[in-house]
């Protein structure tokens, strides 16, 4: 493909053959993306493709993809070595035009010099147009096949009489847009990098241990259930469990956070991760395209190949392009012969009109900035899984979090204990109880326990009682944690003692409950879910880029007054449940609000999938990730404003590229009409229009959260 119209031609094409549902083409990705129903025949595509002068092949869907970063720099390497030897003879056309003198011999060499820059480095244009007349269609190689080929040959048709040549124009139409052509590729390869570096994170090979013996093999031979050997320094090669060994691990790639990550028996360990300790063994569990890396890429890539709402109307505008400046040439030639009476300057016009309307700029508008933006979210842990987030994302004047592990770190810790017993007595029994619930409560319990070095003993006959507390038997006492409500109902002695204690650690946002043993009330205990160190910074950021924010949380009013008035957010939503976060969105949107939503649980996935625009945290469950349109990598919630930040820079150069593109057509056509541009600048131009469109998208790789 080589413009907007061929990509919009195929993808018309794919979109009318049976079983398929959906097309959407990717011009600078040179890809497919083909949604079908189960009875599509592919053999079928594939025919009906080649049919309109294309080639298509199937991807494998293991992941062992065509690497479109190698496919872009042998391009590049192609069309360089194409533009230096028409160079070599275009330039002293050139000098013999502008310098030589008007005789017929300096004509004769003019053309014998531009001969093999027409009919070989031009070889390529004119054989895609001849491709696309078979199929009666024309796209931008058709218009600089017949500029180049029109003004040489009428060169060739009036050297007899000696008339005014054009040779060294048809030179350098050829030799400047295959300089384009040079950029061009080169800027696409490095839109296109972020796929390539995240599959260059992967290790290559593994080394397995069959029957005890060590064994290196491909990456494509590792299978689920298969023990991997991972030495210090060495990438793990896929998803797995540990099973021997301990170590910490650096998951930089997946979480963007440099602390190694402590690792022992029974973890899970991501692929393409780097074992920094000790030995590993690893048991596979996710290979190929299911491992994690595959699965961040396959996003990242689905991304790219989608189509931002905004591009709809360039694609309606490229469909008809190329036919309406055929037109326009042939009627501009038509009137300068009969007004202006001169064969060379019609042809000279209508050479320029037909050079300076490619509409490459508007093709490569949209999906390189598209292309660039997913590809710089990927690096910073951010995948935006359509292309349409990016224009959502402009619009967006609220953003409502979850509290629990999103603004906190979603694991209880001890922050007081107040008792009339020895402390570590109290910890023994306590501690057992709670750390037998299996409750995340009960787990904060158990670690204090074990962090002021009290051990634990059995419990016998542990039951649960859900939002209420835990009973058990700990030493032969009779032993009951929880609301005062729970323990009054079990005859125990002493509750309205420590009312006055509960009801101050509540107060002040605590989660307190009493707990005691043999019908009489020993204490109360205080968690809390520790804030993120990066909330605060987060919720300033947003409140700076004019978005409001609210938090919803199943906790208490007290409890969420307290996290949202340290982080700096002034509306609060409580003792929610899964629906109504939902209907909490739902009733903001009916305000008039554009409402983004993040959060992490199952519990979240209502209001991600309500929300104009979902923000899942990766780290959280994988209900979550499938409602959000924006999957965060790790669980940092300054990535929440970064992301809206990303999409919207994003948004503006999409936008700015089309109305650059949009005028450039609209402008320089009629200025070529008029016979103010030579074809020699009209080639330079459209080449300029190509390349800076996409050398615009790059900037976006300069992008930066901002907290670097």
């Amino acid at each position: 493909m080589t413009c907007a119209t061929c990509a919009v031609r195929i993808e018309r094409v794919l979109s009318r053959q049976e079983g398929v549902e959906t097309a959407s083409v990717n011009l600078p990705g040179a890809t497919a993306a083909v949604k079908v129903g189960p009875r599509v025949d592919e053999l079928g595509l594939i025919e009906a493709v080649g049919k309109i002068g294309y080639g298509l092949s199937r991807r494998d869907s293991e992941g062992v993809r065509r690497d479109v970063l190698d496919m872009y720099t042998e391009e590049e390497r192609l069309q360089r070595r194409r533009f230096l030897i028409a160079a070599l003879f275009t330039a002293p056309a050139m000098i013999l035009h502008l310098l030589g003198p008007h005789a017929l011999w300096n004509s004769v060499v003019q053309g014998l010099l531009v001969t093999p820059v027409v009919f070989w480095a031009g070889w390529q244009y004119h054989l895609r147009a001849w491709r696309q007349l078979q199929h009666r269609s024309a796209n931008m190689d058709t218009l600089i096949s017949l500029g180049s080929l029109a003004a040489y040959l009428y060169s060739l048709a009036v050297l007899p009489i000696h008339g005014q040549v054009f040779f060294e124009t048809s030179g350098m139409i050829i030799t400047l847009i295959t300089l384009g052509k040079v950029f061009e590729a080169r800027a696409k390869g490095r839109a296109s990098s972020a796929v390539h570096s995240l599959l260059e994170l992967g290790a290559d090979d593994a080394t397995l241990l069959v029957d005890g013996r060590e064994q290196r093999v491909d990456i494509d031979l590792i299978f689920p259930g298969d023990l991997m050997l991972v030495r210090p320094g060495e990438r793990i090669p896929t998803d797995g469990v540990i099973e021997e060994g301990a170590s910490t691990v650096d998951e930089s790639m997946l979480t963007g956070e440099p602390r190694p990550v402590e690792k022992a028996i029974g973890d899970e360990v991501v692929g393409a991760t780097v074992n920094q300790g000790g030995r590993l063994v690893v048991r596979a569990t996710r290979v190929g395209s299911d491992t994690t890396l595959a699965s961040i890429v396959v996003m990242v890539e689905q991304a790219q190949g989608s189509k931002a709402p905004m591009q709809r109307l360039a694609d309606v505008y490229s469909a008809r392009f190329v036919q309406a400046v055929l037109l326009i040439a042939a009627t501009v030639f038509v009137l300068w012969l009969v007004f202006d009476g001169g064969l060379g300057k019609a042809v000279s016009v209508a050479v320029a009109v037909l050079i300076i309307a490619c509409p490459c700029a508007l093709g490569l508008a949209t999906p390189t900035a598209v292309m660039v933006g997913s590809g710089r979210g990927a690096e910073l842990g951010i995948l935006f899984k359509q292309a349409e987030v990016f224009e959502r994302a402009r619009t967006i004047d609220t953003l409502v979090f979850d509290k629990t592990g999103t603004l906190t770190e979603g694991r209880m810790s001890v922050r007081s204990i107040d008792t009339d017993a020895e402390r570590s007595e109290f910890l023994t029994i306590v501690g057992s109880v709670e750390s037998a619930s299996g409750h995340p409560i009960g787990v904060a319990v158990g670690l204090a326990a074990d962090e002021e070095e009290v051990e634990l003993a059995a419990v016998d006959e542990v039951e649960s009682h859900p939002g209420r507390g835990v009973t058990g038997t700990v030493l032969g006492h009779e032993v009951v944690v929880g609301t005062p409500e729970l323990l009054e109902s079990r005859g125990f002695e002493g509750v309205a003692r420590w009312e006055e204690t509960l009801m101050s650690k509540e107060a002040v946002g605590l989660t307190a409950f009493l707990a005691g043993w043999d019908r009489q009330v020993r204490g109360v205990i205080a968690v809390s879910d520790p804030l993120r160190a990066e909330a605060g910074p987060a919720v300033a950021r947003l409140g700076s880029m004019g978005i409001d924010t609210e938090m919803v949380t199943g906790d208490s009013q007290e409890a969420a007054d307290r996290v949202a008035a340290e982080v700096g957010i002034d509306s609060v939503f409580a003792r929610a449940t899964p629906a109504s976060k939902a209907e909490r969105v739902e009733d903001l949107q009916r305000r008039g609000q554009v409402v983004a939503f993040y959060g992490d649980g199952v519990n979240d996935a209502p209001a991600l999938t309500q929300a104009d625009l979902g923000l899942a945290v990766g780290s959280g469950t994988g209900v979550a990730v499938e409602a959000g349109d924006v999957v965060l990598l790790h669980d940092d919630p300054r990535l929440a404003p970064t992301a809206v930040e990303l999409a919207r820079a994003t948004y503006g150069t999409i936008r700015g590229n089309l109305i650059w593109a949009f005028l450039y057509n609209t402008l320089a056509i009629p200025i070529a009409a008029l016979g103010w541009l030579s074809p020699t600048v009209a080639a330079a131009a459209m080449a300029f229009s190509s390349v800076s469109v996409v050398l615009n998208a790059l900037r976006l790789r300069r992008f930066e959260p901002f907290w670097s």
